[in-house]
């Protein structure tokens, strides 16, 4: 038994490497897999995109790169492409480095000084002229005829053996999770099943697509992303970012002392409140904020996973709804009352006080005590601080563990921002945390499998009883919709061999 498991962590860690070859992990057929279809064939791709600078030259990354390499070939528009580079970098340079890094964009830039105030006033201006002529011209160039080429490849099938599969991780709601492997580009992933009979014996359709959709949505490096969503005979497979560095769960009580120290709790709450801004920028509450949902991957940044209780909020409708993990629901939840984005700032609060004193605020590790005892303090009773508790640590968890959600730090008119104007974090430079430029304060080894033996995983029973039929087929086909565009073009963009052009 432990032969197996160290076999499955083996073979797990030589994929994690790539493979240890010159393929780095890919397909002898890769090169096969990736091959462009010929410019004829895209002409009813090219007549079904939708022809939107933003999207196509600013959010999709083959096409952000492909419309780049056409201004490189114009002096006007790489001067263009040139200056927003600068601003771009201007944005995430440390506060006691501006003044001179904006001094140098001037001076290299200095025939253009009327045009780059402008610029500093946001660079909004350089896209508003690249968004005229200079994309109407690039839409007849074949530059654009090769991001036609990729959306194809982009819409070929998805199927299981799209991938190779490796050992399981651990279990979502619906069945297991395991590492997988894109053959084409070598490309690790978190593989998601969702065994259909047990979806529709637990009536859980409506939640499974749910998760999907706002996955869809999410392009945050603060959240896991969603490369690919396809069918097999027996499941629906939601294949999404794979954290390598376990959860915060683990970490907290597994690596010795409970709790850490103040950076690392700094660290990642200021990178969980960009991943609520983001989700609440796009009107997603998540609703489950808890240790087991915050991965680390493999360099130590984290990410918020498992969205299957996220749902998105309609304009000016507050929500009811009672779901989420006892000792971390808001009292307005457990209240059943209306509420939009209040509950997650509440979680977070939850999360820097159990990262911080080792337990969570309202139950002792591994006490036995009844849900409703639980629920009873989160409502009525105040939260105990010990020595480990900072002031300005004690002060942002009892601003965000405000019981009434109007008073709640998050939850007033300038929401996150106001939470990362908290002296808390007053040594986070959020522009470059964003950046994904400040390194962590803990990096997980990459030798090890931060999840449970593959033996000690239990297994899912078999759903008896359940018979499959159209209906579900049609719910399948809204399901199983392959590539997620702007994963699946960071994926393979970073195929070296394969020329973007």
């Amino acid at each position: 038994m432990e032969l197996e498991n160290i076999v499955a962590n083996t073979v797990l860690l030589k994929a994690r490497e790539g493979g240890g070859g010159k393929r780095k992990g890919r397909s002898k057929k890769w090169k096969e897999i990736l091959r462009f279809p010929h410019i004829s064939q895209c002409t009813e791709q090219g007549n079904a995109i939708e022809r939107d600078y933003v999207s196509i030259c600013e959010k999709q990354p083959i096409g952000r790169l492909l419309f780049r390499l056409y201004c490189d070939t114009r002096p006007k528009l790489q001067r263009c492409i040139q200056l927003l580079d600068a601003m771009e970098d201007y944005e995430v340079t440390p506060d006691e480095k501006r003044k001179t890094r904006g001094d140098q964009i001037i001076k290299t830039n200095i025939i253009y000084k009327w045009y780059l105030w402008r610029v500093l006033c946001g660079s909004r201006v350089v896209h508003d002229y690249l968004s005229g002529d200079p994309f109407l011209d690039y839409q007849n160039s074949m530059f654009f005829d090769r991001f036609l080429q990729w959306k194809m490849l982009e819409r070929q099938p998805i199927t299981k053996d799209t991938f190779r599969q490796y050992r399981v991780l651990g279990k979502g709601g619906f069945g297991e999770v395991c590492a997988c492997q894109v053959r084409a580009t070598g490309k690790m992933y978190a593989c998601k099943k969702l065994e259909k009979k047990r979806i529709k014996k637990r009536k859980g359709e409506s939640m499974a697509l749910n998760e999907k959709q706002i996955l869809e949505k999410v392009n945050s490096r603060f959240v896991v992303s969603l490369a690919y969503a396809y069918e097999t005979k027996d499941a629906l497979c939601l294949v999404l970012t794979l954290m390598n560095g376990g959860d915060l769960k683990f970490h907290t009580y597994n690596m010795g002392t409970p709790g850490f120290e103040r950076d690392r709790v700094q660290f990642y709450a200021a990178q969980i409140c960009c991943g609520l801004d983001h989700l609440h920028r796009e009107s997603i509450v998540y609703r489950d904020l808890k240790p087991e949902n915050i991965l680390l991957d493999d360099n130590g940044h984290i990410r918020i996973s498992d969205l299957g209780l996220a749902i998105k909020v309609p304009d000016g409708e507050p929500i009811r709804g009672r779901v989420g993990t006892v000792g971390y629901m808001a009292p307005e939840v457990i209240n059943n009352e209306k509420y939009s984005m209040c509950p997650d700032w509440w979680g977070l609060g939850c999360l820097i006080y159990e990262m911080t004193a080792g337990r969570s605020p309202f139950r002792a590790r591994k006490e036995r005590v009844k849900r409703e005892e639980v629920e009873r303090r989160v409502q009525e009773e105040e939260e105990e601080y010990s020595d480990k508790f900072t002031e300005d640590t004690k002060a942002i968890c009892r601003a965000l563990l405000t019981k009434d959600p109007r008073q709640r730090l998050g939850c007033r008119a300038d929401g996150a921002a106001g939470v990362k104007a908290h002296t808390f974090f007053k040594n986070i430079n959020f522009k470059r945390l964003e950046a994904g430029i400040v390194e962590p304060p803990f990096v997980p080894d990459p030798r090890a499998v931060y999840c449970k033996d593959v033996l000690d995983i239990e297994q899912f029973s078999t759903v008896k009883g359940v018979n499959l039929d159209q209906t579900d087929t049609d719910f399948y086909s809204k399901f199983a919709t392959g590539c997620v565009s702007i994963p699946w073009q960071n994926e393979v963009g970073v195929t070296a061999e394969h020329d973007i052009c």
